[in-house]
């Protein structure tokens, strides 16, 4: 397995063009496919995960073709239709792609079986199986119940009763379900049970549904209903934001390294939820500055100790993480038990990785409680699971005056090819 050792960096300014957000790339991918008409999707992401959606959608009969820039797309849509009705998907480990496309599937009367690499077939599924089931669809495990990979049949799929759908796991399992029941043409109400989780994903749900024609009475947090009648039409043209929990390492990155650092592509107006990882930036002393496609982040490296729920930002919490080994006392990260069936168990991953530094740690169900020792512990050697996140947010131990070897360094492919590239660049721009 390769390793990178970053050596300390003195400072840390400049900016950089964020790629696109991964989680609007695949719901835009998605939606393009199931609309009337041509849309073209610009500043594709290019990782992992958003290959496999590629490459499944072609595999579905969609016609994907370039479109000028590297990253610009045109997807022909299918009009609620996909034309294959026999395909086999493999979807790595990208549960932007195997929820959706799970649903999606459900309603399109053909045989299908969906896969991916083992830790995919580690993360629960069952709940949106459960909720398709009650609305007719006909899928079986191949595995072990209650995960991928699956075996969907043709179905007939009836709305007439409400459909339940837990959302204590994956708010994806809503999303899933949203995207997917236009499909039907009639009245559709899904009702959440329990408390659901990452509540800013389902923003950029029903945010990009309306691009695509569709509107969603949403009833608080418990209830949406998709009304008869609606079916998606191409917007023409749609631009996918930079994406906003890579943003956070390089806004960390100008806290901890001085700065400024400027990200671009994404700003006051974003759609993702994850920009509120700024509001626990100047929460820990921080400054942060916005513009409408930029935002901006500066300090001194000396954090405060926070103690806050992260549930709305789970994925920009993992560099909350990080950051409390630079921050003045203990801090405290709750609500998060959604850290377990991510591309690792990443409350473990978190907790073992930063002891190496001498952080004292207690992990629990759905919290981590984080002391940073007087002074870290050089030379650290970090594992990162075949998670992309453990990656990045551990290179930020370099702006704490330590060296840091990051295993498996390769893994940042899922969502960010060039990371430590573009890392590096910034430092380069001071000297």
């Amino acid at each position: 397995m390769e390793s990178l050792l970053l050596t300390p960096f003195a400072r840390l300014a400049g900016s950089l063009k964020l790629p696109g957000s991964k989680s609007i790339s695949n719901r835009t991918l998605l939606l393009a496919a199931l609309a009337e008409g041509d849309t073209l999707v610009r500043d594709l992401l290019d990782a992992d995960d958003i290959s496999h959606m590629l490459t499944a959608l072609r595999l579905l009969g969609v016609v994907i073709d370039g479109a000028g820039a590297p990253r610009d797309f045109s997807v022909r849509g299918s009009g609620g239709n996909f034309p294959v009705k026999n395909a086999d998907l493999f979807l790595g480990n990208a549960g932007t792609a195997f929820r959706p496309l799970t649903a999606a599937l459900a309603l399109m009367q053909g045989h299908y079986t969906l896969s991916g690499v083992a830790r995919m077939h580690e993360r629960p599924i069952g709940d949106l199986v459960d909720a398709l089931r009650i609305a007719g669809a006909d899928i079986r495990y191949l595995g072990t119940p209650g995960y991928p990979p699956l075996e969907i049949s043709p179905a007939t799929i009836s709305t007439d009763r409400e459909i339940p759908v837990k959302g204590s796991v994956s708010s994806q399992f809503l999303t899933a379900l949203l995207m997917a029941l236009p499909l039907t043409g009639g009245d559709a109400t899904v009702v959440v049970e329990g408390e659901l989780i990452s509540k800013p994903y389902i923003h950029i749900t029903l945010n990009l549904m309306r691009r695509f024609g569709i509107d969603v009475e949403r009833h608080g947090w418990t209830r949406f209903t998709v009304p008869a009648g609606q079916r998606y039409l191409s917007p023409g043209e749609i631009l996918v934001e930079g994406d906003a929990s890579s943003a956070s390492y390089f806004l960390a990155a100008g806290a901890l390294g001085g700065g400024p650092v400027r990200v671009e592509g994404v700003g006051a107006n974003s759609i993702q939820g994850d920009v509120r990882f700024t509001e626990v930036l100047q929460q820990m002393g921080a400054t942060v500055r916005f513009g409408d496609n930029w935002i901006e982040a500066s300090g001194n490296g000396r954090l405060k100790a926070v103690d806050v729920d992260l549930n709305h930002i789970p994925d920009a919490a993992m560099t909350v993480a990080m950051l409390a080994l630079a921050a003045d006392g203990t801090s405290r990260l709750r609500n998060i038990a959604s850290w377990r069936v991510k591309e690792t168990d990443r409350l473990a991953a978190m907790a073992t990785e930063l002891r190496k530094f001498g952080a004292e740690v207690t992990e629990g169900a759905d919290f981590i409680v984080i002391t940073p020792p007087a002074a870290l512990t050089p030379g650290a050697v970090i594992d990162t699971y075949d998670d992309h996140r453990m990656a990045m947010c551990f290179s930020l131990a370099a702006l704490m005056g330590v060296p840091v070897t990051i295993n498996d360094p390769a893994c940042v492919a899922k969502t960010f090819p060039d990371y430590f590239d573009r890392l590096r660049a910034l430092a380069g721009d001071v000297q």
